[in-house]
């Protein structure tokens, strides 16, 4: 990766929808080359996905929860299973497999308390595995993406 690689990647973290032209102008490249650029990071997987990030509120989504989650077992089986059910929930947003106190962190969102009451008595509750959770409530939305800054080696 070169600077102009990075360069390009800082925009499109910020808007993705940026035209080639405008794209090459900020780079110092043509518009040509930043899409060959940008098709070839696309292709290695160093781009993962085109997204929208959206508002929660103006989408029904009024809450987002911070949860830890700790199994009774680590055993790959269980681990996968997990990984799985969290994988087909729609209100997780992210899912983390970590180190610490807990075996797993949550960001989900859901429209009230009840939506959030019948996303444990689904997940956590009817599991098993599930040994303990612990919930945080977002107050506010200080910070929200996904950027990853992007520096030459």
């Amino acid at each position: 990766m070169d600077k102009f690689d990075a360069r390009i990647l800082d925009l499109v973290q910020r808007n993705n929808r940026m035209t080639a032209e405008d794209m090459g102008e900020a780079v110092g490249l043509s518009p040509a080359a930043c899409q060959k650029r940008l098709k070839k990071l696309r292709d290695r997987g160093v781009i993962e996905a085109d997204i929208a990030v959206l508002a929660p509120e103006a989408v029904s989504r009024g809450l987002t929860m911070i949860v830890e989650v700790s199994l009774e077992r680590e055993r790959a089986a269980f681990l996968d299973a997990f990984k799985a059910s969290m994988l087909k929930a729609p209100e997780v947003m992210q899912c983390y497999y970590v180190t610490g106190s807990a075996d797993f962190i949550l960001i989900l969102t859901v429209r009230d308390m009840q939506d959030y009451d019948a996303f444990t008595r689904r997940h956590f509750f009817a599991e098993s595995n599930v040994s303990r959770f612990r919930t945080n409530v977002v107050m506010d939305r200080v910070k929200v993406g996904l950027s990853v800054p992007v520096e030459v080696s």
